[in-house]
């Protein structure tokens, strides 16, 4: 049986490869992030033949192996491991260089990519992202919402938003304020089902669970020692935040959702809080980037922009959940 896995040589050193060293070494990260040739073939609008050759003529220049070629992904050799390191931090310092060179750290101007949770981002980021834009024409943003962690240093991003406690890393976080989880119903389903008095009183009760990929039964009440977990019988899982609103609102029975996304049918009247006092820990809102020496002054203008903005948000949202 022939393995998937392609002989390489090594090819003698050819200092007569013309190349573009710059191009050769972003498309090997590109080759890398992607996972494989015609991923990034795709990603970058290159021809995969074109992508094949970069690494090639790089890995000739280079006298070593970086990459072994398999029939379904890439797998760095130890030299291509850390060659990839040093080859990522000096694109950035390149990406730094001309930054400089073109103004970005004299005016705010350029693309800024920003992250931020699929909700939250629809409701309280996509709007200052808009006010922000046309105070800055020489802007412009790049918003990915994904309720999945985005790595910040290898996708470039320049200003996540994350909910939640934050692990120890390098990277540079400034909060800018609280959420919760908390629960609610409207008011025709409690007229005909009485509100719960304690967390245990779920049990009689119509629930509509959030539930991803994986099945979260588990409803956690109260702070510190006197927390307490209640498993619930859910009548309707749902994997959207926006779809479980949207059941509580049709009087399909209580739903647990954090509070930034149920504040507005609260403010309306067409939502009601419970339990509120045996509401869990509220979660941080933060704003994270990564360090940089010289901070280009798009992002230091997108992050003095934002953080009033998104502090009065929510600030807002915890008066009108009180």
């Amino acid at each position: 049986m022939r393995s998937s896995r392609l002989c390489w040589q090594p090819p003698f050193h050819n200092m007569g490869i013309k190349m573009d060293r710059f191009e050769a070494m972003r498309t090997l990260i590109a080759a890398v992030d992607a996972g494989s040739l015609s991923a990034a073939s795709r990603a970058s609008n290159t021809p995969l033949a074109t992508v094949s050759r970069r690494i090639s003529d790089l890995e000739a220049h280079l006298g070593a192996q970086l990459l072994l070629r398999t029939s379904r992904k890439l797998i760095l050799t130890e030299a291509g491991e850390a060659y990839v390191a040093t080859v990522r931090k000096l694109l950035d310092e390149l990406g730094d260089a001309e930054r400089m060179a073109i103004g970005e750290y004299r005016a705010p101007r350029g693309e800024l990519l920003i992250t931020a949770p699929i909700m939250f981002g629809k409701l309280h980021v996509a709007p200052l992202v808009h006010a922000f834009l046309a105070a800055y024409p020489d802007v412009s943003v790049r918003l990915v919402l994904a309720d999945h962690v985005i790595d910040l240093v290898e996708a470039h991003i320049d200003v996540a938003i994350r909910i939640g406690t934050l692990p120890d890393s390098d990277l540079v976080a400034r909060q800018v304020g609280r959420v919760a989880w908390t629960l609610v119903a409207s008011p025709d389903y409690l007229a005909v089902s009485p509100p719960p008095l304690r967390p245990s009183d779920l049990i009689e009760h119509s629930c509509i669970a959030f539930e991803g990929l994986q099945r979260h039964r588990d409803w956690g009440f109260g702070r510190g020692t006197t927390t307490e977990m209640v498993q619930i019988r859910p009548r309707l899982s749902i994997n959207t935040a926006d779809a479980v609103i949207a059941a509580a609102l049709g009087r399909m029975g209580i739903a647990r959702v954090m509070t930034y996304q149920a504040a507005s049918a609260v403010d309306n009247g067409l939502l009601i809080p419970l339990l509120r006092e045996f509401a869990p820990e509220p979660l941080p809102v933060s704003l994270v980037h990564r360090p940089q020496r010289s901070q280009p002054l798009k992002q230091r203008a997108f992050l003095d922009f934002i953080t009033p903005r998104l502090q009065a948000t929510l600030e807002q949202i915890e008066r009108i959940m009180a």
